[in-house]
């Protein structure tokens, strides 16, 4: 797998213009996600960030929901 550097990506979330810097495999698993899940993009970050702590970033809340998502998918027993 080629690593790669994060990337800044803009999302409006309640109407307010954001951005978070993600690598480009997590950018495309979170739009994967929201694709499978019948969502705007913008709508899952939106959710994402009223569901994260207020000691997590956006960003890393990302990357823990793309976690989160793939193993419920391959460990649905333990989800």
């Amino acid at each position: 797998m080629e690593m790669s550097r994060p990337r800044k990506h803009s999302l409006t979330l309640a109407g307010h213009r954001t951005s978070v810097s993600l690598e480009d495999p997590f950018w495309r698993a979170f739009q994967d996600i929201a694709s499978e899940e019948g969502l705007a993009l913008n709508a899952l970050a939106a959710r994402i960030d009223r569901e994260r702590g207020t000691n997590t970033g956006l960003a890393s809340a990302i990357r823990l929901y793309v976690l989160a998502h793939f193993q419920r998918k391959c460990m649905p027993q333990q989800a």
